[in-house]
């Protein structure tokens, strides 16, 4: 049974009242809407002046388009307040929004003019490959961009570009807009270097990140911290033993934790360093060194590197001590010291420990000194333990 209102006519409530939940919803999300240079909306005409006419956008801001452009071939206005008409956002500067009708040459070459005069991203879409580059179709006009723009990294496969949708920088602009040549690189960098200042102002060295490793060379592995942002672990800070190959810990597309040791702006160029082994506290071998070789400990190792001031001794997974030349230059083992190779195994001493350095010192093992000269008292007649000696010989004259 339908309800009636108080004329007695029969009330629709949920049709209603749909409508108004519709209408509201679409009202906030117009509220929120962002436009940018190059969208396309339906307008109504607010009001038609002399020189501009003012657009309801669906946002906050209405738009202005130059009345010149609702001119029909007599140069008469053909549209009236109230019209729906189809348009191009050309332009925004200081807030305000400015259109212009679509199809029209204005639509394209203003937008696209605009758009290079103050560095604006334009939508394009990549149609082909050519020679050199691309071609790539933004806002109905073709633009050429060059193979070495079209990415941060060395397209490999230029193909993979093919029919995807980027945004762009335009770097040349004709008045006629018939020359027009665009990059996705500048705009990558840029984009870049605002992520690393937000970056660097977010993390500090010491903090512990997670990131993907994204390429391997021999001299580390490069991880991904966020979105264009990479830094490296040097295959030294990938495990606290030896690594010879970065693929012996870690492989392409691993999610890893790490822990940023530092970031340093060189040539231009944000580096950040990170540490693989040090992120994870627990399997630090450091952390038991006090407890394993306290100082004073007689351990045997293997020669890791050999340098002219001494010899790097490896005595545990991780750890490493230096046994300096000069520990053994004057040992009569000198000679065997000297000839000491990589590989090759000696027995050390643990002389001392830096703990928060993560150093060792290392010298030659030595027997402990006989101390029991030390017991002897000294008699009250001077001679002491030597005169006790005599005594206990029982020498007797001749």
């Amino acid at each position: 049974m339908s309800k009636k209102d108080i004329f007695g006519d029969d009330v629709q409530e949920s049709k209603d009242f749909a409508s108004f939940e519709e209408m509201f919803a679409q009202s906030e999300k117009s509220m929120d809407r962002r436009l940018s240079v190059g969208d396309q909306l339906q307008g109504e005409i607010l009001s038609i002046g002399k020189e501009e006419a003012f657009i309801a956008t669906g946002t906050p801001v209405d738009g202005m388009i130059f009345t010149r452009d609702l001119l029909d071939e007599n140069k008469q206005v053909k549209y009236k307040v109230g019209d729906i008409i189809d348009c191009v956002v050309t332009a925004i500067k200081g807030g305000e929004i400015r259109l212009a009708k679509k199809g029209s040459l204005a639509a394209t070459t203003d937008s696209l003019e605009d758009a290079f005069d103050m560095e604006l991203p334009v939508e394009g879409r990549v149609t082909e490959t050519c020679n050199g580059g691309f071609r790539v179709s933004v806002q109905g006009k073709t633009a050429f961009c060059p193979i070495s723009q079209i990415d941060l990294k060395f397209a490999q496969d230029a193909t993979e570009y093919v029919g995807r949708k980027f945004e762009f920088l335009i770097t040349q602009f004709d008045s006629k807009g018939r020359n027009i040549v665009v990059s996705r690189r500048r705009l990558l960098e840029l984009q870049r270097a605002e992520n690393e200042g937000t970056f660097m102002l977010k993390h500090q060295p010491g903090a512990v990140l997670e990131g993907k490793v994204m390429r391997l060379e021999r001299f580390g592995a490069f991880v991904e911290l966020e979105p264009g942002i990479e830094g490296l672990i040097h295959v030294s800070e990938l495990a606290w033993s030896r690594v010879n190959d970065p693929h012996e810990i870690v492989s392409l597309g691993q999610n890893v934790t790490v822990k940023l040791l530092k970031t340093e702006e060189i040539d231009g160029k944000l580096k950040i360093s990170l540490s693989l082994k040090q992120a994870d506290g627990e399997g630090n071998p450091w952390l038991s060194v006090p407890q394993k070789f306290p100082v004073g400990t007689v351990v045997k190792g293997k020669v890791e590197k050999k340098e002219t001031y001494g010899l790097f001794v490896n005595i545990a997974p991780g750890v490493t001590g230096l046994l300096p030349k000069s520990k053994w230059r004057d040992s009569v083992e000198a000679a065997q010291y000297e000839n000491k190779k990589r590989g090759d195994e000696v027995t050390v001493q643990v002389d001392q420990i830096l703990f928060e350095e993560k150093k060792i010192s290392l010298g030659l093992p030595h027997e402990a000194e006989d101390t029991s000269w030390k017991s002897h008292t000294t008699s009250a007649s001077g001679f002491g333990s030597l005169g006790d000696a005599f005594k206990n010989l029982n020498l007797k004259p001749k």
